[in-house]
């Protein structure tokens, strides 16, 4: 007989990469590394390089401090501003999408599992949470992974934004490439698509609830003997059974 329990080991490591996969979304979300340009003017981006995000742009420059020392100086976007790319809006925009539906899938895994280990056996009160966690996650995966494609588009076909001169930053890149910012985005989409594919997959096995119980009536007859009589009542694979706290019995509902 297959217990209620060893049934959800796939959800509960669909939970674990879930949690994973949402703390990476928050990780690439943060990051300011999303394309890295190499500029050939090195005035004021001393070091050659600059970092551009999805909530700001920042290089190192030697020019305010002494020589042998770096600062690394950023701007932050600011939503207003007309030059910034769709690619970036979207990013910010999904991505904040993502985190919190993500919370709510691990919410929605953590009620399930809950209610498994702790005997609670309705069964409409695990598989509809691990639906709708499953749900959520394969929603959380596809808010993470739209971004970092287009991302990934537009840095393998170095695009260009037309920073203002507040910026210090050059039109277009000498060269970019692809930042850790977006390899960190793709595991993340990757563990959440797997995490909702497991939870989705749940399936209430037949005997996960008690099978039969056995309900003895004593009954005194007409001629003082004492007879026994047996009610057996199976739990079908549908059934919900609940507990009364009174007399301890339980009672099965078709």
């Amino acid at each position: 007989m297959t217990s209620l329990v060893s049934s959800s080991h796939l959800q509960l490591a669909g939970f674990a990469f879930g949690t994973v996969g949402w703390i990476l979304c928050t990780i690439s979300m943060g990051l300011v590394e999303w394309r890295v340009w190499h500029v050939d003017n090195t005035t004021i981006i001393t070091s050659g390089v600059a970092w551009v995000g999805i909530w700001k742009v920042c290089f190192i420059s030697y020019l305010h401090i002494s020589p042998g020392l770096k600062e690394q100086f950023c701007h932050k976007f600011n939503n207003s501003e007309a030059f910034i790319p769709h690619e970036i809006y979207v990013a910010q925009g999904l991505l904040l999408t993502a985190m919190v539906i993500g919370a709510l899938a691990l919410g929605c895994t953590v009620i399930a599992l809950r209610n498994i280990y702790m005997g609670i056996v309705y069964k409409s009160k695990i598989s509809s949470f691990f639906l709708a966690g499953g749900f959520l996650y394969i929603v959380a995966s596809l808010c993470v992974l739209v971004p970092v494609s287009w991302n990934f588009y537009a840095v393998t076909h170095n695009q260009s934004i037309p920073f203002p001169p507040s910026y210090y930053m050059p039109s277009s890149p000498e060269a970019q490439e692809v930042g850790a910012a977006i390899p960190v985005g793709i595991i993340s989409a990757i563990l959440l698509m797997m995490s909702g594919t497991f939870s989705l997959s749940y399936r209430c096995p037949p005997w996960g609830i008690p099978i039969f119980e056995m309900t003895i009536m004593l009954t005194l007859g007409k001629e003082g003997s004492l007879h026994g009589s047996l009610l057996f009542v199976k739990c079908l694979e549908n059934a919900e059974c609940d507990m009364h706290s009174k007399d301890s019995t339980k009672t099965c509902s078709l």
